[in-house]
Order: C-alpha cells, then sequence, then structure tokens
C-alpha cells in the first residue's frame, strides 16, 4: 500500500511542479524542490486530498516536517488508492 501512495504522490508532486524528474521519498521536504512555496504547497495539499478522498486538519498540514508524514497521515485514514 505505501508504495502506491508514493506512486500517486510522484504523479501529484510531478503535475503540481511540472517535472517528470522529481521522485519523493520519505524524507523529501520544500527544501528539496525549488519551487516548493507555501502557495505550492497548497495546491499540493488539496491535489492529495482530492486524490485521496481526505481531508488534512489544519494541524496536521501544519506539522508535516516531510513527505513521510503525510504518507503516515493518508496510511492511517485507510484511504483507498
Amino acid at each position: 500500500m505505501e508504495e502506491k501512495i508514493y506512486d500517486a504522490l510522484n504523479e501529484i508532486f510531478q503535475d503540481i511542479f511540472d517535472d517528470d524528474e522529481i521522485v519523493v521519498e520519505a524524507s523529501t521536504t520544500s527544501d528539496d524542490i525549488e519551487d516548493w512555496d507555501s502557495l505550492e504547497h497548497i495546491n499540493l495539499v488539496v491535489a492529495i486530498e482530492k486524490r485521496f478522498g481526505l481531508k488534512f486538519s489544519m494541524v496536521e498540514v501544519n506539522g508535516m516536517k516531510d513527505v513521510g508524514e503525510m504518507v503516515e497521515i493518508i496510511k492511517a485514514r485507510g484511504t483507498t488508492i
């Protein structure tokens, strides 16, 4: 399941940042992707919520330090892919 989440996230990140070379992993942060600013973070969150059919709380959004934490939240919700 985790691999499928990462596959979906890779598609989302590549689409949002218009860069087919992006491959995210657990330790990926906004420092690793040049155009990942606060506006793009909102676009990412919205796209991820749509793709996985969930809503992140503000606490979750503000607390995500890296992609791994995002994946853990998605897994904890038991979201279907």
